[in-house]
């Protein structure tokens, strides 16, 4: 039976904010036995037992079989997207297929599973979605085609706009990581950020896949007004405790940029060069915002780009005075799916204008595409739309 989460966690902070009141009983009746002794328990710490049962009790989806690349892999050609509803039209997995990438990455937001979410301890809502993705042959033809590699954002980690609160984040984490076979590394310490390099010395590239939810602190909130923000309605947070990655992770990704590799490609579900507003983005935390371009400015020597989502519109960013020197570009490829708000095809941007965007933001549904040229150094972003037309490119040598 579906249990809704708030009354297994009410029930259980019942039972523990009882304690002393039990002790003063307990002393009345047995006054030489010692008094039970009040505890503090997460919502992970909670949860933890119920969850183990139900893991041993239920049946989780799985993507699906799919092929492997080998290590040695010279990597030419990376597809990626984000903001894929799992009830929505699936004709654009065959257009990712016709753009024969070598490996494809699943960035976000990869099933919309809290949308029929009701508050029960199980996600039920998230399995279903996970169920049905895989149900689609569209889906299934490319899996079974294309290696592939995931991280993921709010919509399939289990509530819009979570961070490191969400109290199902564990049984959340379990589903990702069985739908998608995540490797024993990842399965083995809390969140699902990975790292994985391909190619030869002198062709090394290196995926480096973050995890923008599981530890993120809560977001700062604008104070409450009639008309709603037309851009979002967060604040900058630079309190020094707040953070994007948690301190594992962090310490995790500066020994990773330590590592050998000639073009590394840093992923992240949400947005991280743009400061124009105020939705979800790496600027919710300035801080943390300034450490990891610090970080990546000073990560042994290789090229590097950004990759993102989330938006459900894309676009091409840069900063032409990166820490460590240089530009720093950043490809948002959303959505697969799932786009929606006023697009800029032709125009210049009303809708949102930012003087880092070089492109018009394409409300269209999309894909990502990175193209390595390793001959000349250089890599192609491009952004490809549901027909596998192009609406933006830009090269850059690294």
């Amino acid at each position: 039976m579906r249990r809704p989460i708030l009354l297994a966690l009410t029930s259980a902070a019942a039972m523990i904010s009882a304690a002393p009141l039990m002790a003063d009983h307990h002393k009345e009746t047995v006054a030489n036995e010692p008094a039970p002794v009040a505890v503090s328990l997460s919502a992970d710490e909670v949860l933890a037992p119920y969850y183990t049962k139900l893991r041993e009790s239920i049946d989780l989806p799985q993507a699906g079989e799919g092929p492997t690349l080998d290590p040695a892999t010279r990597l030419t050609r990376i597809a990626f997207g984000s903001c894929n509803h799992q009830s929505a039209s699936q004709h654009i997995w065959d257009q990712v297929a016709s753009a024969n990438p070598q490996l494809f990455m699943m960035i976000g937001d990869n099933i919309y599973g809290d949308n029929a979410w009701d508050g029960d301890a199980e996600l039920e809502s998230v399995r279903a979605a996970y169920a049905l993705q895989a149900s689609h042959p569209e889906w299934q033809r490319l899996r079974a085609a294309v290696p592939m590699l995931a991280t993921w954002d709010d919509h399939d980690y289990g509530l819009n706009d979570a961070g490191a609160a969400f109290p199902m984040r564990r049984w959340s984490e379990t589903m990702f990581e069985h739908f998608w076979g995540s490797t024993d590394a990842v399965q083995s310490r809390p969140g699902v950020y990975d790292s994985v390099t391909y190619g030869p010395a002198g062709e090394r590239v290196q995926i480096i896949l973050l995890d923008t939810r599981f530890f993120r602190s809560d977001l700062k909130r604008m104070d409450w007004s009639r008309e709603r923000p037309p851009l979002g309605g967060y604040l900058p947070d630079d309190s020094p405790e707040a953070t994007v990655l948690g301190a594992a992770q962090w310490e995790w990704l500066q020994g990773e940029l330590a590592k050998p590799a000639d073009l590394r490609i840093v992923v992240s579900s949400i947005q991280v060069l743009t400061e124009a507003h105020n939705y979800e983005s790496w600027e919710n935390f300035p801080k943390e915002r300034e450490k990891l371009l610090e970080m990546i400015g000073a990560r042994a020597d290789s090229g590097v780009v950004l990759l993102s989502g989330d938006r459900h519109a894309a676009g091409i960013y840069k900063i032409d005075d990166a820490p460590g020197g240089g530009t720093l570009w950043e490809l948002t490829s959303s959505a697969l799916n799932l786009a929606f708000g006023d697009g800029d095809i032709d125009k210049s941007s009303a809708r949102e204008p930012d003087p880092k965007r070089t492109t018009p933001f394409f409300a269209v549904e999309n894909y990502g595409l990175v193209d390595i040229d390793w001959r000349k150094k250089q890599v192609t972003m491009t952004l490809k739309g549901d027909t596998s037309q192009t609406y933006a490119e830009q090269s850059f040598k690294w």
